[in-house]
């Protein structure tokens, strides 16, 4: 099995002998991958930059249909790199870190984590923004904001709660004490578990590609249902899915009937 870390693709952008953020593209499916492994992948404002940058380009891309976002050496990321924090704080509305935040929030492609090692602070935040999460056994995940005088960032106030209990949430994020994979598997927040980083790869690989050969538009639209605020009620649901349901038969019949004319 070709591992996630050598999948032969194109590289997007001018060739960096040393990229802090890889930008790798298949076909229907994008990587971002963190390569800073002397500093577990701690990210700098540069790399949320580029990382909000691709997060845009994939969703603009309307064959993208997943996006994987992982890190390198051992680590999934050490979070934020405090130093550089302290250096480019994200005062504006517009600072590297919102900006990604506000891409990362807005995506419409499938979005899957690949974690193996630390995942810290935005390492552990990302993930409920992510339709699916695999993890190698090894990882941990930590929330230290509250540690470091500050709070949670990427919704995480908002989407923790939702995905494993308020009283577990606020478990996580008040005393930010590390937690194994095991537990973040029991409570929902990863979606399956690796044996290693080889079988890790293998398993991102083999989901990104079948999710790759389904059909975009049907895709995109089932991650937006299952993530809609606005319908709350069954039938508020219904309705929305009839509507939605229609515009893709719509779209299949209009194709459909171009095809009979062409031949």
């Amino acid at each position: 099995m070709v591992k996630l870390s050598e999948v032969e693709s194109d590289q997007l952008g001018p060739p960096d002998p040393t990229p802090q953020v890889q930008v790798i593209a298949e076909p229907g499916i994008r990587t971002l991958r963190l390569c800073r492994p002397a500093k577990r992948n701690a990210i700098t404002s540069a790399m949320y930059a580029t990382l909000g940058d691709a997060l845009s380009a994939a969703d603009a891309d309307d064959d993208v249909r997943v996006v994987v976002l992982t890190g390198s050496g051992g680590s999934f990321t050490a979070g934020n790199d405090l130093a550089d924090m302290a250096a480019n704080p994200p005062l504006s509305d517009d600072a590297p870190p919102l900006r990604f935040l506000a891409a990362l929030s807005t995506l419409r492609p499938v979005l899957v984590a690949a974690v193996d090692g630390p995942a810290i602070g935005i390492g552990t935040t990302v993930l409920p923004h992510c339709d699916l999460v695999y993890a190698t056994v090894r990882s941990t995940f930590r929330l230290p904001f509250v540690n470091l005088g500050l709070v949670p960032e990427a919704a995480a106030t908002l989407l923790l709660p939702r995905l494993v209990g308020p009283a577990k949430a606020a478990e996580l994020a008040l005393f930010g004490e590390p937690f194994d994979a095991a537990e973040a598997h029991r409570i929902g927040l990863v979606t399956a578990l690796a044996e290693n980083a080889d079988a890790l790869d293998a398993l991102v690989i083999e989901r990104s590609r079948t999710l790759a050969g389904k059909p975009a538009a049907a895709l995109r639209e089932t991650k937006r249902l299952l993530r809609d605020e606005s319908a709350v009620t069954v039938a508020d649901r219904l309705d929305l899915d009839r509507r939605v349901m229609q515009r893709l038969l719509k779209t299949q019949i209009l194709a459909s009937t171009r095809s009979a004319k062409q031949g």
